[in-house]
């Protein structure tokens, strides 16, 4: 990486990084060459720059973790070319195919959550866009699992209309994920069957149907530092909800599976600089936290404030007992009652 820009240099003090804390605690708009200076901090300011980035993170969240379940309800046969993704029609990765499941097995999936401790259950169907039977399926299935269970409930279809985001909100959803990815130059380097125009839209879309917006990104595409800081701007200027940050897993038969451009070091720098980008929402570390954070996974959780418990979309995750005991080692706890 090239020398961080004049903002901090890697001979700074712990004080500057507090700095900036107390800057964006105090209302500071993260800018682009501040978000520069964290992505490209030397390794030895890595705690210090924790540290403050674990500020930010109490003074909105405190020591309490949000558990998320997430259930791939439509999994496979895709038509768009998102080339980090097993389920794109260029992947040839050797995943679980399967249709929409019923609403009986979507309520079975609520359960599991609500066991596990989930504060919220994540409905995900692959494809560009829902299809009326998903729709269909939802609508019946979210008035079930809020009789049934204390969850929120964040569904993921895809490309959305006013009137379909309407009809997820009229059915009791409670907060919808449609991730950006990546800066809107660098998107078609990873996708070109839609834009990103139609990514913003559907947060648009999203948004005035009063629902919560789920919006974060993958790291580690290829892309630049100064896309990631793109990112996390716009996911700033927009005060998502909740942000996902994903770290790429190089699933054998994806087009990027041979990227190789992450350690757990800069993975740790992008969750500060999303949290400092984005004080108050619930950060989430998402996909390919166990294989490019490694070691140093705990060490994210003082920025993070929310987790996946189990598996994702089509890979595996670590056991929830592993998750667990990692929250009660840092003395952090569970959300279990929808408080912030």
């Amino acid at each position: 990486m090239t020398a961080p820009p004049t903002l901090l240099s890697t001979s700074s003090s712990a004080g500057c990084w507090h700095d900036l804390a107390d800057r964006v605690l105090d209302g500071h708009a993260l800018d682009a060459a501040e978000g520069l200076s964290i992505l490209q901090a030397d390794d030895v300011e890595l705690l210090d720059l924790l540290a403050a980035g674990y500020r930010v993170r109490h003074r909105w969240c405190g020591n309490r973790m949000h558990l998320n379940f997430l259930v791939n309800a439509r999994s496979g046969a895709c038509g768009e070319d998102c080339g980090y993704c097993s389920q794109s029609r260029t992947s040839r990765a050797e995943i679980t195919r399967h249709a929409m499941l019923s609403p009986d097995d979507l309520l079975a999936g609520a359960a599991q959550a609500a066991e596990f401790g989930a504060k919220t259950y994540c409905i995900v169907t692959s494809g560009r866009a829902p299809l009326e039977a998903d729709l269909a399926a939802i609508e019946q299935v979210v008035p079930r699992i809020k009789a049934a269970h204390s969850l929120k409930v964040c569904v993921s279809p895809g490309l959305l209309t006013e009137d379909q985001a309407a009809r997820l909100k009229q059915c009791g959803v409670d907060r919808v994920n449609h991730n950006l990815n990546t800066s809107e130059r660098f998107y078609p380097k990873i996708c070109t069957t839609h834009a990103y125009q139609q990514r913003l839209d559907t947060l648009a879309a999203v948004r005035r149907a009063g629902l919560e917006i789920c919006s974060g990104g993958i790291v580690g595409l290829g892309e630049s530092p100064e896309d990631v800081v793109e990112l996390a701007l716009r996911l700033g200027r927009l005060k998502v909800e909740a942000l996902p940050v994903n770290f790429l897993i190089r699933i054998p038969g994806i087009r990027l599976e041979h990227v190789d451009c992450l350690t757990p070091r800069y993975c740790l720098k992008a969750l500060v600089l999303f949290r400092m980008a984005n004080p108050p929402c619930e950060l989430r570390i998402a996909g390919g936290r166990e294989q490019n954070l490694r070691g140093l996974q705990p060490l994210g959780l003082f920025v993070a404030n929310s987790i996946f418990l189990g598996d994702y979309l089509t890979t595996k995750g670590q056991p929830p007992s592993a998750d667990y005991e990692m929250i009660e080692a840092l003395g952090f706890e569970p959300v279990l009652d929808g408080a912030r």
